[in-house]
């Protein structure tokens, strides 16, 4: 079968049929819809996302940017997001191999030398598959990088969380507990950022990805999808966690920080227990507590923190070709 791919442009498919697209996906995510992608200043990308179509209707969609480095050219899916790929509806092995030798045309004949795409971890999609991977392979794709995030099996009945954290988080959410820490759900973004900045800098010497106008931002354009949640003590916020709602299936945890002043509190024990109830009450089948390697080089200390609460990691892959 023969794809016509061209570049989106709200004349092409309107944002809200975009988004309509993604929301019905198998394997759409939060973080390739439109409304999110449009957080951004317009200065900060040149937006080149790709619509898929066969008989004039779409069979997927790809979020995309231009990406240059000296004479390099780059077709980035995506680069202001944590997940880009195709997103499709129901995709068989033959379709999958279409789109990415589409693609790949496509992306030669309008003078990119290189096609860069992060694809969501598997367990995003409602049917899981790995037919992007192998199309992708099959026509000359390669893995720049395979990172592993940690992801944990939310269980169905809340009585069962706490049986499949290892001892050393029983413990600590006991701990907290019994010292009256607090969890909630917040809208003080920038008690929070304050935590969040001074982490970063002391330990990395960097600053937050997001600005707080672009973390509250988001939180107002998504309310009930984006949220954060807070451990206090004594009405002092001491630690927090940017939940974003990737889609139906899985939550995605952003910027996991507390106060190392009030580290003995273990609040963030405390915080996961009580975000692992909110999604076993609410069917959100995974919980992704986010990376914790970076260019394949494992953070052991980290890794075994979350492992603590039963994660355990999977792939989030980079893949690229060089035309």
């Amino acid at each position: 079968m023969n794809y016509m791919i061209e570049r989106w442009s709200p004349s092409s498919l309107k944002p809200h049929e975009w988004d309509e697209f993604v929301l019905a996906a198998d394997n759409g995510t939060i973080f390739h819809e439109r409304i999110f992608l449009n957080y951004h200043p317009a200065e900060r990308f040149i937006d080149h996302s790709l619509v898929i179509r066969s008989k004039a209707a779409p069979q997927a969609l790809l979020p995309a940017v231009e990406w240059t480095i000296d004479k390099d050219k780059t077709l980035y899916s995506h680069r202001g997001a944590s997940y880009g790929g195709f997103v499709y509806k129901d995709a068989g092995l033959e379709q999958t191999i279409g789109w990415v030798q589409a693609l790949k045309r496509y992306a030669q004949e309008t003078g990119f030398t290189r096609v860069l795409m992060t694809l969501p971890p598997i367990v995003y999609a409602q049917h899981p598959t790995n037919y992007c991977e192998f199309a992708l392979l099959g026509e000359g794709f390669r893995y720049q990088k395979r990172e592993l995030t940690a992801v944990v099996k939310i269980p169905h009945q809340e009585e069962d969380i706490f049986a499949m954290f290892k001892q050393e988080a029983r413990t600590a959410t006991r701990k907290a507990e019994k010292q009256s820490v607090s969890v909630r759900i917040t809208n003080d973004y920038a008690a929070y950022y304050e935590i969040l900045s001074h982490n970063l800098m002391m330990r990395h010497g960097v600053t937050p990805t997001h600005t707080l106008a672009e973390l509250e931002y988001l939180a107002a354009t998504f309310p009930n999808r984006i949220r954060l949640h807070a451990a206090y003590l004594e009405g002092r916020m001491i630690a927090g966690v940017v939940n974003f709602l990737a889609n139906a299936r899985t939550m995605l945890g952003f910027y996991i920080s507390d106060n190392k002043e009030f580290q003995e509190y273990r609040a963030l024990n405390l915080l996961f227990y009580d975000i692992f109830r909110e999604c076993s009450r609410n069917g959100i089948e995974w919980y992704d507590f986010g990376t914790f390697t970076l260019n394949m080089q494992p953070n052991f200390g980290l890794g075994k923190f979350k492992e603590t609460f039963g994660a355990r990691g999977i792939f989030r892959d980079t893949m690229e070709i060089w035309l």
